[in-house]
């Protein structure tokens, strides 16, 4: 019923700045939580930021803090990750996360599919 879409992803030089997207489409009602996760090689999946409504309070990983800002654009059921100062160990795949309020009043969990970062030095 929903679908999210991340995009922004790519090769960037340490020190640098990336900012992801993913729309999220589809059947809703309304979107609770969105959040940004990743895994890199060999690594299990770990919560990078997350953005809450409708407060839109925000939650960061330790290792991000003071360097990466999460937002969202409710209108276009949309959310961003801005990374700055990007460090080689930030080289990972980064996953959309979303739960949704949606047709009938379902709550469901989303995954997006993935967009790679890549940190080089």
């Amino acid at each position: 019923q929903v679908q999210l879409v991340e995009s922004g992803g790519g090769l960037v030089e340490a020190g640098g700045s990336l900012r992801l997207s993913c729309a999220a489409s589809g059947i809703i009602f309304s979107i609770n939580e969105m959040g940004w996760y990743r895994q890199a090689p060999g690594k299990q999946r770990e919560l990078v930021a997350r953005i809450i409504s409708p407060s839109d309070s925000t939650v960061y990983a330790e290792s991000v803090k003071g360097r990466f800002t999460i937002s969202r654009n409710n209108a276009k059921n949309t959310v961003y990750l801005q990374m700055n100062s990007l460090k080689s160990d930030d080289t990972a795949i980064y996953y959309c996360n979303a739960d949704v309020t949606g047709r009938y009043y379902q709550v469901r969990i989303y995954w997006g599919q993935g967009t790679q970062v890549t940190v080089s030095s």
